[in-house]
């Protein structure tokens, strides 16, 4: 018995929203920080959101590398299969990189001072562009190529 819901053939569409929008969520809050540089509240909700995002990204990750085992791919989707797991591991080593080093220099300070504030929006902004991409691969595995609407014998 599966806990899954029967439209959803394993976790990872459950879980794929989750980092999109928590990490666009953080750039949209950080950008606005960086307006209101004496609002620590603003900065410390895009660190937050940031910060689970990244989570979110990992498990996300890992849950697509196990989908990938579940789901019939067709054979022409083979290649953007591989594309797409580049792009989701690039873009999540990223995202736990940069909150990592983001949280170390808010604990030396660096978020009181403008120019960094800034600096974290531009390297939040980049986070979102990999976001973007990794997440426009996998639509087009699900869109164009159907991968993940039909179960293979081992995923069920």
């Amino acid at each position: 018995m599966s806990l899954l819901p029967s439209w959803a053939p394993n976790l990872h569409p459950l879980l794929v929203h989750f980092p999109i929008a928590l990490l666009v969520t953080a750039a949209a809050v950080d950008l606005l920080a960086a307006f209101f540089p004496r609002s620590g509240r603003l900065h410390f909700a895009a660190s937050s959101a940031y910060t689970v995002g990244a989570i979110a990204a990992v498990a996300t990750y890992w849950t697509g590398r196990a989908a990938a085992a579940t789901v019939l791919i067709p054979g022409m989707a083979h290649g953007l299969v591989d594309d797409h797991r580049m792009w989701a591991l690039v873009t999540t080593w990223y995202l736990v990189v940069m909150v990592v080093a983001r949280l170390l220099s808010e604990f030396a300070g660096a978020a009181r001072v403008q120019r960094y504030r800034v600096l974290f929006v531009v390297v939040g902004i980049a986070g979102m562009i990999l976001v973007q991409q990794t997440a426009e691969r996998g639509a087009r595995l699900v869109y164009e190529h159907g991968v993940g609407v039909i179960r293979t014998a081992a995923g069920r």
